[in-house]
């Protein structure tokens, strides 16, 4: 039973990671590499403070989120001037900034060693320190913000992120400011990619840099595109598929090196059915149009 509660905590966490990556990846056409940077970060704020000073959630969530929104904008107002190739070059290049603060600030994150003995998260003197009571507190915390996003998508913001994905010369000869809704739609995936980054601080009580790879980022990216990229329930069912994969290839008697292996090599297949896909449906609209 813990063992079926700890892959449903996983799956709560990568949900947060590739719906807050869909606002970038999906609705304003921004493919990032740098969102396992600002899980790091969320991650590593709440260890430091609670670790440290002992500071409760309730500080440090907030702050975790400051944090990654002050980073977030900061980049996509650089990358923000940039297109296509270049800007995937600019999030990959800050997501690897971020890993090297992590892996060699020695001082303060501890480098290789982490951090160890991150305490539970308290809320009202009660401990979210059993799987259980965890896993209810993430989806719950996955269902305030599968709201905030629904909300964000169907707003006259989210309209324009959609038009800006289908075309963005049109949306800036519509009057939009095309500019500021990526700086904000990067902000906010920011942001929010650092509450999963807190959830996974408290719930291992151990974090490394390992955690936070441009592996980690490249994983979120392809359940965005796997779910289609827009649809918050299919990125749900992706980001299930994909995290319980390599369980079912181990309960079917598959050794756990190769397991690993296999979930690559199956989602990169399924990668790149679904972008074949989405290139075909791209080429019928191109050809509607014209």
């Amino acid at each position: 039973m813990d063992y079926i509660l700890h892959l449903a905590i996983l799956v709560a966490i990568y949900t947060i990671l590739s719906q807050s990556l869909s606002i970038v990846a999906g609705y304003s056409g921004q493919l990032s590499l740098a969102h396992a940077g600002f899980y790091g970060i969320g991650a590593y704020t709440t260890a430091l403070l609670s670790v440290n000073f002992g500071l409760s959630v309730f500080f440090t969530l907030p702050l975790a989120m400051l944090l990654s929104g002050i980073i977030a904008f900061i980049v996509s107002k650089i990358a923000v001037k940039t297109v296509d190739d270049y800007y995937i070059i600019i999030t990959l290049g800050i997501q690897v900034v971020i890993f090297s603060i992590l892996n060699n600030w020695q001082e303060v994150t501890r480098g290789p060693l982490g951090i160890p003995a991150i305490p539970s998260i308290k809320i009202f003197g009660f401990a979210f320190d059993s799987k259980l009571s965890f896993l209810v507190l993430s989806v719950f915390i996955v269902a305030i913000i599968w709201y905030l996003i629904n909300n964000l998508v169907k707003s006259p913001f989210g309209r324009v992120l959609k038009a800006l994905s289908e075309d963005e010369i049109f949306t800036k000869s519509l009057g939009k400011n095309v500019y500021q809704a990526k700086i904000v739609s990067f902000t906010i995936s920011g942001m929010l990619a650092s509450v999963a980054g807190v959830l996974y601080a408290h719930y291992i009580s151990y974090i490394d840099p390992t955690s936070f790879t441009i592996d980690e980022s490249i994983f979120i990216l392809s359940i965005v595109i796997i779910g289609g990229m827009r649809n918050l329930k299919t990125i749900f069912l992706a980001t299930v598929f994909l995290v319980l994969l390599p369980e079912a290839l181990r309960f079917i008697g598959m050794p756990s090196n190769i397991a690993a292996n296999m979930r690559q090599i199956i989602y990169g297949i399924a990668l790149i059915l679904v972008i074949f896909q989405y290139g075909n449906r791209k080429n019928k609209l191109k050809m509607k149009r014209t």
